[in-house]
């Protein structure tokens, strides 16, 4: 039985006309889009889960989230090659859920999108205060700083926007490459990488010559871990939300995000490798903000410190300028269909670009980040946004993919002909393990007293966002591409929810 349909307004003739893209994006471009978002993750971040689970558990971790990650991006790859739309997770599930499934969906992306580039901005400014000694206090203007230059860049055009992820995304790449190949050398792995030792009361230990063993935590440590290593993919998904400005989306996001993946597998199968395996070892890795700087001062030696943390920079700009991208494309699409306030949506008149939006949910990241500096001092407000901030995003991250999964599954069920021009490899199987791994992953947020605040955040954005949804959003909607495809489905088989 069909459901009736949701109350379209009639929006005026230029209403689309002044939320226009321009297509230029190409494979590679998407590859150094996916790959960029992610790879300040290889640059720190990743580490804080050594403590969780010794080397091996994170390691078992990491594999663990790799395969989760694998299942996800091939049912990506087919959904976003048969709805080549901006829209990404949210159109997804607006076209197998209804517009409820796609608001809750779009929101959980939404979470991790406005906030992952203010976590990434914190760590830039802490390494550039290092760099130029200045003290705590300024680091909220190279915050402000940040956003302006880059947020500039990514209204400037979608070109430029490409080039500059193209050139940052290969640096970014060519300097880890520089540490793998001078960190072999010098690796020791059982010295440096299993000198975590399980204490009597079972808290993590330093074990100085090492030799401690993989899992000295056991299963349990291994699945600890899980929330961290979700760090070495994270922000990988974005790549659909480019998809009007992609020339040829149906193939090229497929391929974009399938070689991105395998690209960010190698590097954090190295990176996880030789960065525990020198000095100063996976315990006080643990501990550190910049793991890669560490790993760096190992292998030439601290005298070029101030040079090598600018080169570390790289890669959190990187995916700092990246996800900014993502970020606009999914408050835009959210914006053009009704869900969010429609003035979100308008793009630059000469660019084409989502202006508004970008500057919408960069006020927002900063106001939050303000708030947090101020109101509960500077040391412990970092600690917060490098913290809490980054919890949040991981769990929207995770409750994204659950439910792009669910998409998945319900669009193979009620839509098996709808054209597919790329099939997942690993069919249902892949989006059912994705649904039991982000599961898991979520649970295991929820018994880390440090990771728990930031599920109960995701908690209280959703909150506010059903409720601007239920009280207004959902009169407010506009049959935009994503909205249209989802009626023309349900009319074609009469069983998509709306």
């Amino acid at each position: 039985m069909n459901l009736p349909l949701p109350p379209y307004q009639t929006v005026t003739e230029d209403y689309f006309a002044r939320r226009g893209l321009r297509r230029y994006a190409g494979i590679f471009s998407l590859w150094a889009l996916g790959v960029g978002a992610v790879i300040s993750g290889h640059y720190s971040g990743w580490n804080l889960g050594l403590l969780a689970g010794g080397w091996g558990g994170y390691a078992l971790a990491a594999c663990i989230i790799a395969v989760m990650y694998l299942g996800l991006v091939f049912c990506i790859a087919e959904m976003a090659a048969a709805l080549p739309h901006t829209g990404g997770a949210y159109s997804f599930a607006r076209a197998s859920m209804g517009p409820w499934g796609g608001f809750v969906t779009g929101l959980c992306e939404n979470v991790e999108y406005v906030l992952t580039p203010a976590v990434i901005v914190s760590f830039l400014a802490t390494y550039l205060a290092g760099v130029f000694e200045t003290p705590p206090a300024w680091l909220p203007a190279y915050w402000v700083a940040g956003y302006a230059v880059f947020v500039a860049l990514n209204v400037r055009g979608v070109e430029l926007s490409f080039k500059v992820t193209v050139i940052v995304t290969l640096a970014s790449l060519a300097c880890l490459a520089v540490f793998w190949i001078s960190a072999l050398p010098i690796t020791d792995f059982n010295r440096h990488a299993l000198n975590i030792g399980a204490g009597p009361d079972g808290k993590p230990v330093e074990l100085a010559q090492g030799g401690g063993s993989l899992l000295p935590f056991g299963l349990h440590g291994a699945l600890a871990a899980l929330p961290f290593a979700v760090w070495l993919f994270l922000a990988i998904e974005q790549l659909p939300l480019a998809a009007e400005e992609s020339m040829e989306p149906s193939r090229d996001i497929p391929r974009g995000i399938v070689a991105g993946l395998l690209t960010l597998l190698v590097s954090a199968g190295l990176t996880v490798w030789l960065n525990s395996s020198v000095s100063p070892g996976s315990f006080q890795l643990a501990g550190s903000g910049e793991p890669l700087l560490d790993g760096f001062r190992a292998t030439f030696g601290g005298g070029l410190a101030k040079l090598l943390a600018l080169v570390a920079c790289i890669g959190l700009v990187a995916s700092f300028h990246t996800i900014l991208f993502a970020k606009g494309r999914q408050i835009y699409s959210l914006s053009r269909a009704g869900y969010f306030p429609r003035f979100l949506s308008i793009t630059h008149p000469r660019h084409k670009t989502p202006h508004v939006a970008l500057l919408a949910g960069s006020a927002v990241a900063l106001a939050i980040m303000f708030v947090l500096w101020f109101g509960m001092g500077a040391e412990r407000g970092a600690a917060v946004i490098q913290g809490m901030l980054l919890n949040m995003a991981v769990a929207g991250a995770m409750l994204s993919y659950l439910l792009q999964a669910v998409s998945f599954l319900v669009l193979r069920a009620r839509l098996p002909g709808l054209a597919r021009p790329y099939r997942s490899p690993m069919g249902v199987t892949g989006a059912a393990v994705t649904i039991v791994i982000a599961s898991v992953t979520l649970v295991y947020q929820l018994l880390d007293p440090v990771f728990v605040s930031g599920v109960l955040g995701v908690g209280g954005w959703f909150a506010l966002g059903i409720a601007w949804f239920a009280l207004v959003g959902r009169r407010r909607l506009v049959l935009s591409p994503e909205e249209a495809f989802a009626i023309k489905a349900r009319e074609t088989t009469g069983s998509v929810a709306d």
